[in-house]
């Protein structure tokens, strides 16, 4: 099978210890209509990425992996390599169809290195420092197994539009079961409850739900998983990509990072998954209507000091 080509392009050349950051930038983002990485929504302006980057090395992280789309990506590396500090880590993957999240994860591979442990994130999401910061201790311990973020179902969603939200089944020891996937969710009642309109019951789902917003923690050992499921798909990059260029329609199949990691467990091999709860809010774009709500948000968590009121704290 063709594996993903990787366009590396560091800032700087630096190497640490600390576990690197897999950022999913390579979205087509067809709800929204634009490229969703650099919506400005911080209290200055702000893109959403530079949120994320920020956050990603206060908590302790040492290096960012950005996955991008030969079509968005040139205008996301001309942003990161001009607007962030010569001291941020950087490197560049490319994935040239859109072939899934675990697609899009194997194409940082080659800028992760041996043996390393890593945590993966959308670009468009902006998950809080506590969050972040949680997850990067958990990694930097040799404390077995995966890890899965999980939030609150309201501490989510800040807008009336309708997202897809990936429930988490977790047993008493706070290891994952499954996650299932409910779309079309709505807030009810300012919040407190959320509908499902996507057929599943029940139809009316708890803020207090754990739920996936895709920011995980992987030791080593997921790339033998993730090499597999590709394998099991059949999706051959080099020769979908040659198809296209002949005139065949972009493929729709995707491999799925929930789908993988749920198969994985179901199956019994490969470490468990341990979701670590948080308090935090996640707070994301999907819709072009969600900017002024969005800003509003992370507006209000810079006036209760939940987030600096700037960028690159402490990073010269």
């Amino acid at each position: 099978m063709g594996q993903c080509r990787i366009a590396l392009g560091r800032l700087t050349t630096q190497v640490s210890p600390a576990p690197s950051l897999v950022v999913l930038a390579a979205g087509m983002a067809r709800r929204y209509g634009g490229c969703k990485p650099l919506a400005p929504v911080g209290p200055h302006g702000e893109a959403v990425i530079d949120l994320l980057a920020s956050d990603a090395m206060a908590a302790g992280f040492g290096d960012l992996v950005l996955v991008i789309h030969p079509d968005s990506g040139p205008a996301i590396r001309y942003h990161a390599e001009r607007c962030w500090p010569t001291s941020i880590p950087v490197s560049f993957a490319e994935q040239r169809l859109p072939l899934g999240t675990t697609h899009a994860v194997l194409a940082a591979r080659p800028a992760i290195r041996d043996s390393q442990s890593f945590a993966v994130a959308n670009a468009d999401d902006v998950y809080g420092l506590s969050a972040m910061g949680l997850l990067a201790a958990q990694l930097v311990t040799d404390t077995p197994g995966h890890i899965l973020v999980g939030y609150r179902l309201a501490s989510t969603v800040v807008t009336d539009a309708p997202v897809t939200r990936g429930v988490c089944e977790v047993d008493r020891a706070g290891r994952l079961l499954a996650i299932h996937e409910r779309r079309h969710v709505s807030r009810l009642h300012g919040g407190m409850a959320f509908t499902a309109l996507d057929g599943d019951l029940p139809d009316t789902l708890a803020g207090d739900l754990l739920v996936s917003v895709n920011l995980w923690g992987f030791r080593h050992s997921m790339w033998d998983i993730f090499d597999a499921a590709m394998d099991e798909s059949g999706l051959d990059e080099d020769a979908l990509i040659a198809a296209v260029e002949s005139g065949s329609d972009i493929p729709r199949s995707e491999v799925l990072l929930p789908e993988v990691v749920g198969a994985m467990i179901a199956s019994g091999i490969g470490e468990p998954v341990r979701v670590l709860a948080t308090d935090s809010s996640c707070v994301g774009v999907t819709h072009g209507d969600d900017l002024p709500v969005v800003r509003a948000e992370l507006a209000r968590q810079v006036a209760w000091g939940t987030r600096p009121d700037g960028l690159w704290n402490g990073i010269a």
